[in-house]
């Protein structure tokens, strides 16, 4: 049974450190503030980061973490020493070795970089590595294009598409796709993921 407890993770440029309220005012920063461009994604939960509910995104995360059922970092990245977004393991299973891996976002200026795949390497090793889990899941919202994307640019299997499963803020119905990477599907996408990373660092 896999035993999560909050640890740094570091590589490729970027580091993830446990998230804590003190980095509340840094991830506001890293959205754009509230006028900024996460404010427009309406449909993610870091919109409540540009849109005065900060405290309450960190409260979710938070009080899921102490629950047992989300464990939250902030990613650094390295070269600028900027806290640049965050992301968490959700939905954590721990009888089944399983968690999943969202809440994910990057500032503006770091998205389409080597920052995702250096973050989900880190993640998705430290998942299957470090704690033995037999499967990480990833949940998308329909109108997420660009989230569905880059997860299946990292080898993750579509499982299907949950119809009407859940509320969004705006109270509309969201569809959701799901995807999965198991046990032995990992080697494949960590070396997948590695030459990902060597295309997109920086030289």
């Amino acid at each position: 049974m896999i035993d999560l407890v909050p640890v740094v993770l570091e590589g490729h440029g970027v580091r993830l450190e446990p998230l804590e309220r003190a980095h509340t005012g840094a991830l506001v920063a890293a959205a754009g503030g509230r006028d900024g461009q996460i404010a427009s994604l309406w449909f993610i939960s870091a919109s409540d980061l540009a849109t005065g509910r900060e405290q309450q995104y960190m409260d979710v995360a938070l009080q899921g973490q102490q629950a047992g059922h989300m464990l939250g970092w902030v990613v650094r990245e390295l070269t600028t020493g900027e806290i640049i977004g965050t992301t968490r393991y959700h939905d954590i299973v721990p009888e089944i070795d399983r968690v999943e891996v969202g809440y994910t976002f990057y500032g503006e200026r770091w998205q389409r970089t080597h920052v995702n795949t250096a973050c989900k390497l880190l993640l998705l090793t430290h998942a299957f590595e470090a704690l033995g889990c037999q499967v990480v899941g990833f949940r998308v919202d329909n109108l997420n294009a660009r989230s569905q994307q880059a997860v299946e640019a990292i080898g993750a299997k579509r499982d299907g598409i949950v119809r009407h499963f859940q509320a969004r803020r705006d109270g509309s119905a969201r569809d959701t796709y799901i995807y999965s990477i198991i046990a032995s599907e990992w080697p494949g996408v960590k070396t997948r993921l590695e030459d990902r990373l060597r295309r997109l660092l920086p030289r």
